[in-house]
């Protein structure tokens, strides 16, 4: 891989990247761009999550699926874009729960980094993808290398929180051996999307509920608003 491994997740992501499947990967994803295929997010920003949230510091995981597929959207946070860049959906409805969960007026851009430094990592389950094509890198090897940074949280002994919107995530965190120990809290609902928020995202109250958990075992909460 081209990506530089921050220095907090190496002692987890060295022995993965030193698998054939992950050399597989990084054999084929510089194919891929040899022969002229764009892919999102450019390179050096495809591991942002864990650049801007340490392994150390964690205290919640939002799952994402694949990053955003449209030019100038994806910036290597799940569910987040960058700033000037039009919000889409999903975030609109995540903003929508987070006004009606604590009060907390919508956003007016999309840029999630804030909540990355306070220790959420918003985890891709892919970490890239071809343009336009969503769910184009999934099963390309991308797994192994986030199954391990979950599964790194989760075996800490610091309580952690994990937020699970849609079945990706749910089945992802089927895979992480001492996710649903009793020690962290996991909360799952129906992803955010128009086409599914309504069957239980929509009051479902992650962010109170995070917080909540975190005051109950020491750890500061999380200031959502951006």
């Amino acid at each position: 891989m081209a990506e530089t491994i921050p220095d907090s997740w190496k002692p987890v992501l060295d022995p993965v990247l030193d698998s054939e499947e992950a050399r597989r990967l990084g054999g084929w994803l510089r194919a891929e761009e040899d022969a002229g295929k764009t892919i999102y997010p450019a390179r050096g920003c495809r591991l942002r999550a864990l650049e801007l949230t340490p392994l150390e510091a964690v205290k919640v995981v939002i799952l994402g699926q694949d990053p955003y597929h449209g030019p100038g959207q994806a910036m290597g946070l799940c569910f987040a874009v960058p700033e000037g860049v039009k919000v889409p959906p999903s975030l609109v409805n995540i903003y929508k729960e987070l006004e009606s969960d604590l009060g907390i007026p919508r956003p007016t851009h999309g840029d999630l980094s804030a909540w990355a430094r306070q220790g959420v990592l918003l985890l891709n389950n892919a970490l890239t993808v071809e343009a336009g094509q969503a769910g184009s890198h999934a099963g390309r090897g991308w797994d192994a290398i986030t199954d391990a940074c979950v599964a790194a949280v989760a075996a800490r002994p610091t309580p952690s929180v994990f937020i699970l919107w849609g079945s990706h995530a749910q089945a992802k965190a089927k895979r992480i051996p001492g996710l649903r120990d009793g020690r962290n809290l996991v909360i799952e609902s129906p992803h955010p999307s128009p086409l599914s928020a309504h069957r239980g995202f929509f009051g479902s109250k992650p962010f109170s509920r995070t917080n909540a958990f975190l005051a109950a075992n020491g750890r500061q909460a999380i200031d959502w608003a951006l």
